[in-house]
């Protein structure tokens, strides 16, 4: 006994329900069972290679729901056919299938992109301070979402297309070519120029994963490019998101542009009575002690030099910009305290010439006459 066979017999025993009822519950029914039937396989091949193939259980949940939709679909088109529907039902299930179709085509498209981009990464899993690894890693994420984004536009407008009056809306606004059009391209300059901009990023990488940057005025490390903009973690934890045309059209400051290794600045400010030999062979020292050092950059200079003070800049070196900051935290720590417990007379003092009060040229002439040698020697002690 053939299918059609079956859907006589049954028609025959149903003959007093409504067609369209029956030929939707038999398109609910096949569905059901469509689903039924793929967590039974599923079961049976987590059971049977599960242990052994921990990559198949992987992909079996990556694909979970492209394989539900082709399941379905699958189910709907044997028993589409033979359900009993006028074409006033069927017409409207053809088109849904139709778009469905099309949808589970882009979709698994989408899957194959972000999977193949997945099983490329797993090679570069430490982008913190390998650079070739972040380099990778930003190239493949870039392409990843602008070809998503591709995908899906055109997933879209196929499935648009497949409707007559969006068909002739659509080619009767680009046989225009009028105001229309110009507005559409107004419109779509951002989203395009952003585009663009990431494919220009994923080129010539002026920014990668993990650089650590300096955007207006705020200092963090590139946390994410998706396909229109970039998520920056700034240094307190906040999350400044930037279109991507910013790092094409604007200046900014990549502080690991080539390498993570960063020359952390400490200034100071000390009296003219300062060794500064004995506080640049102190520095040596304490640099050479701390873990946060790279060992390759420590020098001390005295860079200017007011009526007051003279003004000490300190060099150090670290691995990356956390750790740069770090260590400038510390050894500035270190050397205020170095000065203040072994070389007192190095701190910034306030001078000043003592004028008795009063007036008159007796007290100008005191003012210009030089003070006995013992308070010289007093006001130097001070």
């Amino acid at each position: 006994m053939n299918l059609q066979a079956i859907m006589a017999d049954l028609d025959e025993m149903l003959g007093w329900v409504p067609s369209w009822f029956v030929g939707l519950s038999l398109i609910v029914i096949a569905i059901l069972l469509a689903l039924f039937l793929y967590r039974v396989a599923v079961w049976l091949l987590n059971r049977a290679f599960g242990t052994r193939l921990p990559l198949l259980a992987v992909f079996i949940e990556r694909t979970a729901g492209p394989t539900r939709l082709a399941l379905c679909l699958a189910a709907v088109a044997l028993v589409l056919p033979l359900a009993p529907l006028d074409d006033i039902i069927r017409t409207p299930l053809m088109r849904v299938f139709v778009v469905a179709f099309i949808a589970l085509i882009g979709w698994i498209s989408i899957r194959i992109v972000d999977m193949s981009a997945a099983r490329y990464l797993q090679n570069f899993r430490d982008v913190t301070e390998n650079l070739v690894a972040r380099k990778h890693v930003t190239q493949v994420r870039v392409f990843k979402r602008v070809t998503d984004t591709i995908i899906v536009v055109i997933t879209v407008s196929t499935a648009l297309m497949t409707f007559d009056s969006v068909k002739q809306y659509g080619v009767s606004l680009f046989a225009s070519a009028g105001a229309a059009g110009i507005i559409v391209g107004l419109a779509a300059r951002p989203l395009l120029s952003n585009l663009i901009a990431g494919l220009q990023i994923a080129i010539t990488q002026p920014i990668r994963i993990e650089d650590a940057v300096i955007i207006e005025n705020e200092w963090g490390w590139v946390e994410d490019i998706a396909s229109t903009y970039v998520v920056i973690r700034l240094w307190d934890w906040r999350r400044m998101v930037v279109p991507l045309s910013y790092f094409i059209e604007k200046p900014f400051q990549n502080w690991t542009r080539d390498t993570a290794s960063l020359i952390g600045v400490i200034a100071l400010h000390v009296d003219y009575r300062a060794d500064v030999p004995r506080i640049r062979r102190w520095l040596e020292e304490a640099v050479k002690e701390s873990k946060l050092w790279d060992g390759e950059v420590v020098n001390l200079q005295v860079i200017d030099a007011d009526s007051r003070t003279i003004e000490l800049r300190a060099l150090v070196s670290a691995r990356n910009a956390p750790q740069s900051w770090d260590l400038r935290c510390e050894m500035r720590e270190k050397l205020i305290a170095f000065i203040r417990d072994e070389m007192p007379e190095a701190l910034p003092r306030e001078r000043a010439i003592l004028i008795p009060s009063g007036g008159g040229d007796d007290d100008a002439d005191f003012a210009r006459r030089p003070a006995p040698p013992e308070k010289r020697r007093a006001s130097a002690r001070n």
